[in-house]
């Protein structure tokens, strides 16, 4: 396999973070979410960001599921509060 070939499955972490976000309303191709999970086995920042960014919209969903109102409920509140404290 030629350096070019190689270097094709490679992609920055700028390109990482924005396949990450497309890839949560379903707009990345199949070939960029398998160059985002390479990149994410040997980068440990974009690793993070993968891993805050997805469970923020998961959150995120749940209280657009659970809740009308665009107030966050006391509980869920304190509960966002402690997870970004244990993130830090």
């Amino acid at each position: 396999m030629s350096n070019k070939n190689i270097k094709k499955g490679f992609i920055s972490c700028h390109e990482a973070g924005n396949i990450c976000d497309r890839s949560q309303y379903k707009e990345s191709s199949l070939w960029e979410r398998i160059k985002l999970e390479m990149h994410i086995l040997w980068c440990v920042k974009c690793n993070a960001y993968v891993k805050k960014n997805s469970m923020l919209s998961k959150l995120l969903k749940t209280h657009a599921d659970e809740h009308s109102t665009h107030h966050l409920p006391k509980e869920k509140k304190e509960e966002l509060e402690e997870l970004i404290k244990s993130e830090k």
